[in-house]
């Protein structure tokens, strides 16, 4: 992570949320097969405990009961130029990112962690999709949910240690920092943007 102090996003409960309300994860492990990574979303169950599922069938999942892990979860980010501030040949060329990572120790759960973490998850992220008509699993025959629940394991991820760096140009003046999200909003990323601009 960065190691300027302007670019730490709060303390570790407020880099937690941050990660889950994200949602997804990139999880590296090494292993005795050679390092390893596992693409997976993240649910909060319990204080200082993530979970994430994995395909059964992931080269990685047999190596991750007791593994240590380390999760990265990103979110907005971008190049910025330095032609969007003041002076620009006193600058050089930057990428501004969100970031969070973690580290933990990997244990096996239960049928019965990985049935309430696609519960939450649903229940996270399905009323920003489609409020409306959010999915549940009482929408899922028995049967078919049996049969997925076979092809995928769930992890608890006992957390040691949270980092996060939101590089959002705070070493900048508040008029370098507007040029940058203009700038941003002309090349179309909005999304860091919006996120500058919070």
């Amino acid at each position: 992570m960065h190691p300027n102090p302007k670019f730490r996003p709060g303390d570790d409960a407020a880099m937690l949320d941050w990660a889950v309300a994200i949602g997804f994860a990139h999880i590296f492990a090494v292993t005795s097969g050679g390092p390893m990574i596992v693409h997976a979303p993240i649910v909060a169950v319990g204080e200082g405990q993530l979970r994430f599922h994995a395909s059964r069938a992931n080269r990685a999942t047999p190596h991750l009961d007791g593994a240590r892990l380390l999760l990265s979860i990103a979110g907005a980010d971008g190049y910025i130029t330095p032609n969007w501030y003041a002076e620009p040949g006193s600058q050089v060329p930057t990428w501004n990112y969100t970031a969070v990572e973690i580290d933990g120790v990997a244990s096996l759960a239960d049928e019965a962690a990985l049935i309430e973490q696609l519960d939450i998850l649903a229940a996270l992220h399905e009323p920003r999709i489609i409020p409306e008509n959010p999915w549940t699993r009482a929408k899922l025959d028995d049967d078919r949910l049996a049969a997925m629940l076979r092809a995928i394991v769930a992890f608890d991820v006992t957390i040691d240690a949270v980092r996060g760096t939101h590089k959002l140009s705070q070493n900048k003046s508040a008029d370098d920092r507007a040029r940058v999200v203009a700038g941003l909003k002309r090349s179309g990323n909005a999304a860091l943007a919006k996120v500058m601009e919070a």
